[in-house]
């Protein structure tokens, strides 16, 4: 099954996307199935499981969040409360598999990752769409290195990205299956990374979270 295991919905401050529209739109990208992770919630995966089951999606969503470590990101996948956030990495993989969650290292050389602190978690993020240097390359190295399951996502922050980077998971269709299959390693990460300009548009999007005023636009949706 293919699934892209990195999205942010507008319950992270930097995306604008409603749950409904990651949903639609990874049923359209024929995904088998998506982690809504958003930052330090988990409020975003939590309502895109419920309405993938009111809208009779053919799609397993998995509970997710990225968490805020001291040293850069981690997403955390299978938990139902809120991860802490603001810790070291390492208390937070620890609480995380208290909770029964698989801990896996976002783009770990790209900004916000924990670098070489890769090798600690449960899985590494080796191909990451927003990494357009070669820091998925780096991420390969490290978790071939250290025996380490790759996982793939989009990160997307915008509709046209979703299911740009992605997970080939061996698996059946629901939760507990896939997460044991990405313990396991049963995953293969691939896609293709997004063009400068989306990039741009993205950053622009971020300004204008930040700084528009009411009743006031920079741009409009245009990749959507």
């Amino acid at each position: 099954m293919r699934f892209d295991l990195h999205i942010h919905s507008n319950h992270s401050s930097d995306s604008s996307l409603t749950v409904d529209e990651i949903l639609q739109q990874a049923v359209k990208k024929g995904l088998d199935g998506i982690a809504i992770c958003d930052h330090n919630t988990i409020e975003g995966s939590l309502l895109g499981i419920r309405r993938a089951r009111e809208l009779d999606l053919p799609l397993v969503v998995l509970p997710g969040m990225e968490v805020s470590t001291t040293e850069g990101h981690l997403l955390v996948l299978g938990i139902r409360e809120d991860i802490p956030h603001d810790l070291t990495y390492l208390e937070t993989i620890g609480i995380a598999r208290q909770k029964g969650g698989v801990v896996i290292a976002a783009h770990p050389f790209k900004s916000g990752g924990i670098g070489y602190g890769a090798k600690d978690a449960d899985a590494v993020e080796t191909f990451n769409s927003r990494c357009i240097f070669d820091e998925n390359t780096r991420a390969k190295e490290l978790a071939k290195e250290h025996g380490k399951p790759e996982v793939g996502g989009s990160d997307s922050h915008l509709l046209s990205t979703i299911g740009l980077a992605y997970t080939d998971i061996e698996a059946e269709p629901d939760e507990k299956s896939v997460l044991s299959a990405i313990r396991e390693g049963r995953t293969s990460s691939s896609g293709q990374v997004v063009p400068l300009s989306v990039v741009v548009i993205h950053m622009l999007r971020s300004l204008q979270r930040k700084f528009r005023k009411p009743g006031k636009k920079i741009y409009s949706r245009i990749l959507h």
